[in-house]
């Protein structure tokens, strides 16, 4: 009996074809690039995505440690980053003889769909909430168009203002 052994790196896939055959799909390439990249990211900090209803979201993180000011928050375009970064204070040194909260600094980056906007955030007993609503203009809302009757109207004529 012999034991198989695959290798299971995956390959990166390249999409300069699609990018070649498509036009205005760019955004949409970069995501499934995104998506099939080498996720380098350690897990740090743990966090939650919530859908609250039709239209509201949450990221719930877990930032034991970290303060208000040690986290910043940006919304560029599409993409959320929130940044944690742990002030070392010129006071008193600290000596740990166990150290299990981490305190390291860490870069999450969030991919928006379009039309959610970031409406607030929190941050409570080391958890800090991110409040995001789906706001579509109107013309992209789904509206009902009344039908009308059977009978059809003569053509008005439309009066040019030029003489």
């Amino acid at each position: 009996m012999s034991l198989h052994l695959e290798d299971t790196t995956m390959t990166p896939f390249d999409y300069a074809p699609l990018y070649r055959s498509t036009v205005g799909f760019d955004r949409l390439v970069q995501l499934l690039d995104a998506a099939t990249g080498f996720d380098s990211e350690s897990g740090y900090p743990p966090y939650n995505i919530e859908r609250l209803d039709e239209q509201r979201y949450r990221i719930t993180m877990a930032v034991a440690g970290f303060g208000e000011g040690d986290l910043k928050i940006d919304v560029k375009e599409n993409a959320l980053s929130v940044r944690g970064e742990k002030k070392t204070g010129g006071g008193e040194k600290r000596q740990f003889l166990h150290r299990g909260i981490g305190e390291r600094a860490f870069e999450r980056r969030f991919q928006l769909a379009d039309y959610v906007e970031v409406t607030g955030a929190n941050l409570k007993d080391g958890v800090l909430n991110i409040e995001l609503t789906r706001n579509l203009p109107e013309r992209m809302k789904p509206r009902t168009v009344p039908i009308g009757t059977a009978e059809v109207a003569s053509p008005k004529r439309i009066e040019s203002a030029v003489a």
